[in-house]
């Protein structure tokens, strides 16, 4: 399977941008030791977006998208961090 997607250039002045599929659900739970991520398939395909967008070799290190139910998270979603190293 080949998915082709646009993915944001990251610039200084404005820094890492968000992309979403339209109807993007996105939940996140901590299940014992593990955390689980359920989402729909543009869910899925907005994640593998900012996960791209962070591969970018113009993106410092530390930079990262913080998720939470205010900023992409169904409601009641624990906040997750991905940050680049």
């Amino acid at each position: 399977m080949i998915i082709e997607m646009e993915v944001p250039n990251y610039s200084r002045d404005h820094g890492l941008q968000m992309k979403w599929e339209n109807g993007a659900i996105i939940e996140a739970r901590i299940e014992g030791n593990s955390t689980v991520i359920q989402a729909n398939k543009p869910g899925l395909i907005s994640l593998a977006r900012l996960l791209l967008t962070l591969v970018n070799d113009e993106v410092p290190k530390g930079h990262h998208w913080h998720l939470d139910e205010s900023n992409a998270l169904e409601e009641g979603s624990q906040g997750l961090i991905i940050e680049k190293i």
